[in-house]
């Protein structure tokens, strides 16, 4: 029963890392951000560049760590022995954890660095729909996170 139990908790566990990928989607708004005043420059696209985006939080480690002492505490006979399960149960976890998550949260994108009107650069990373090309007019929205939409003006 109890080796069900865990086996229900790792998957659980596995599924929750696994619903943390991190939208980078330039379209998508946080509640927070709804109603935000943001300033916005336009720029013009100079450079662009695949990137990997590792969404990585700790949540994985922790997550992993918590399952595998509570699968590893079932082992043995004695106290001492579920101890010493717990603690290697933890250790295994969250090193499987942390790993799991990183790699269900890897995600591709683009690095962007435009050149605003003023003549300042700025590097923006940001999933890759929509995608921009070199010389590409861009407006640049300050925030958090910051992002670049295609400028709509003539």
């Amino acid at each position: 029963m109890r080796v069900g139990i865990s086996i229900s908790a790792v998957s659980m566990g596995i599924m929750l890392i696994c619903g943390c990928t991190s939208n980078i989607s330039p379209t998508s708004y946080s509640v927070g951000s709804v109603g935000q005043v943001n300033r916005t420059v336009a720029a013009k696209v100079i450079s662009v560049r695949p990137v990997q985006i590792d969404g990585t939080n700790a949540a994985g480690g922790t997550v992993g760590g918590a399952l595998g002492a509570t699968a590893g505490s079932g082992i043995g006979g004695s106290d001492r022995a579920n101890i010493a399960g717990a603690l290697a149960g933890a250790v295994v976890g969250a090193i499987a954890g942390a790993a799991i998550e990183k790699n269900a949260t890897k995600q591709s994108g683009l690095e962007y660095v435009v050149q605003t009107e003023n003549n300042n650069l700025m590097t923006v990373v940001q999933g890759s729909d929509p995608a921009f090309s070199v010389n590409d007019k861009v407006l640049v929205l300050y925030g958090s996170p910051s992002r670049l939409i295609p400028d709509p003006r003539p």
